[in-house]
């Protein structure tokens, strides 16, 4: 990088650019008028972003040291956004891997600069009494910060903004319970921080002198515990005051159950969240200034990042959310192509029906669907099937929607992902829930002339094993009530929205 307090062009990889900060921080940094590189497993997750016609992106595997090296090339700074938020004995053996190849490649390819997101540790904890989560992002801060490339480690505790972990479980934990049996945890003191002040560290820390190679603390300037936060944010929300009163043996495993059935962050994201609040986590220091300088009212209280996080979700304008990556474990395999299909049995569930109504309406309500909207059939089953999925350490049906009338590749929507869409024609869902096999559901709007469109619904399954099998034989009697009758309601749906709009096609 060159000398001098001049604006600098630089070229930037971000890893992580379908998660929630990562999706966050491509846009901030070609705005800040530098080339940004983002390397995904599955790049089209990327492709129906508002900035993906301006960024570049690569097809890569953290732990695989060939695509990690061919997309270092050429670049500057390389932003490191992964984490392997699941319970398990490897995950640590996974974020270690991830972090040396990731540091080996940035040296051979002559990169200035690793700028990484971690977590804030409590003081005078030793690593042994962290959580495995914390304990494994201390680590891979410190493996950057031994590498041969100067590395800027940024360290924060609890993320306030539209749409991450962290406020949904605050936002539902507080909207949801007027009274409210906490953990112990409620009363260990935390510096939480906006997401903008986040973003402005990372932008920021890109432009760092080279011989700059360190952690730092970042945080908002309230140090405040949960139990502050959630009636600070009944104050800011307009809700009545909540009664909240804590059970010491509550231990993080069953705040995690706790959290799971009344929110819509799933156990195994709830649990690590549960963890890193078991100790007083604060900074120590804000030397970050000395290099990205707080502007004016920054960093932002949190009052203001609770307000401004809360006006996003009224005006539908959260840009990522947690759920923007796929879980561990979520299924990565290619829809089984027709005719050629023959990887072995491939269970289909087809249904279609005319609809006198334009294939506008009719699109309207398929995109529409999932969330508030729900799934136009038998809602028992639905929420019965979410419930179950929970059970086993699935995501439930209530992650909802980032947004409530648009969708894009890769959003999540209750327990399925958004794999393809074609505006106006297709939409074509994955199955996230915990299944012995893999799941797709299809919804068509195809035109048929004189104003009328037709509905197509295909729901397929390719079976793991015999336990596969089993599980669709015994689902499938259920199909006409619960995909039939989804068919039928999409329909009726559509005619009721061309009648309001005053677009029906026949006169009733």
């Amino acid at each position: 990088m060159e000398g001098g307090g001049d604006v600098r062009r630089l070229n930037c990889l971000v890893t992580g650019a379908t998660g929630y900060i990562g999706g966050r921080l491509v846009p901030e940094l070609l705005d800040a008028g530098h080339h940004v590189r983002c390397m995904a497993r599955s790049p089209d997750k990327l492709r129906d972003h508002p900035w993906a016609g301006r960024a570049e992106v690569v097809r890569g595997d953290m732990t695989d040291p060939a695509s990690v090296g061919a997309a270092m090339q050429g670049i500057d700074v390389a932003y490191y956004l992964v984490h392997a938020l699941r319970s398990g004995d490897s995950f640590e053996e996974t974020d270690r891997k991830a972090a040396r190849v990731f540091a080996e490649q940035a040296g051979a390819a002559g990169v200035r600069r690793i700028v990484y997101l971690g977590g804030l540790t409590p003081a005078g904890v030793p690593g042994h009494e962290l959580s495995p989560h914390l304990r494994s992002r201390a680590e891979v801060g410190e493996i950057f910060l031994r590498s041969e490339v100067p590395a800027t480690v940024l360290r924060a505790a609890v993320i306030i903004g539209s749409g991450s972990a962290s406020f949904e479980m605050l936002r539902y934990l507080t909207e949801r319970l007027p009274v409210m049996v906490t953990p112990s945890w409620v009363s260990s003191r935390i510096q939480p921080i906006a997401v903008r002040d986040v973003l402005r560290y990372l932008v920021g820390s890109a432009l760092m002198p080279d011989e700059v190679n360190r952690a730092f603390d970042i945080g908002g300037p309230d140090v405040i515990t949960y139990e502050q936060m959630m009636r600070r944010y009944a104050v800011v929300a307009g809700l009545p005051r909540r009664l909240i009163l804590g059970v010491p043996m509550l231990t993080p495993r069953l705040s995690s159950l706790w959290i799971g059935l009344v929110t819509p962050v799933p156990p195994s994201l709830a649990r690590p969240l549960a963890e890193s609040l078991r100790h007083e986590v604060v900074c120590r220091e804000h030397d970050i200034a000395r290099y990205v300088p707080d502007p004016p009212g920054a960093p932002f209280g949190f009052d203001l990042a609770l307000t401004l996080a809360l006006q996003r979700v009224r005006d539908a304008r959260v840009t990522t959310r947690w759920s923007s990556a796929s879980p561990p474990g979520a299924p990565s395999d290619p829809l089984p192509t027709d005719p050629d299909w023959a990887g072995g049995s491939l269970y289909t569930d087809r249904r279609a029906l005319l609809v006198d109504a334009s294939p506008k309406a009719l699109w309207k309500v398929i995109e529409g669907i999932g969330g508030d909207n729900g799934w136009y059939s038998f809602p028992l089953a639905w929420a019965v099937r979410g419930w179950l999925d929970r059970m086993v350490g699935g995501v439930g049906l209530r992650r909802g929607r980032r947004d409530a009338v648009r969708l894009r590749v890769g959003d999540s929507l209750d327990f399925w992902r958004v794999e393809e869409i074609e505006p106006g024609r297709l939409l074509r869902l994955r199955a996230e829930m915990r299944l012995p096999g893999l799941a797709w559901l299809e919804m068509y709007a195809d035109e048929e002339g004189e104003g009328r469109a037709r509905y197509r619904q295909r729901a397929l399954f390719h079976p793991h094993g015999l336990l596969g099998h089993l599980y669709w034989w015994s689902v499938s009697p259920f199909h006409a009530v619960v995909f039939g009758g989804m068919a039928r309601n999409i329909a009726s749906a559509a005619l009721q929205a061309d009648d309001r709009d005053g677009h029906g096609s026949n006169p009733r």
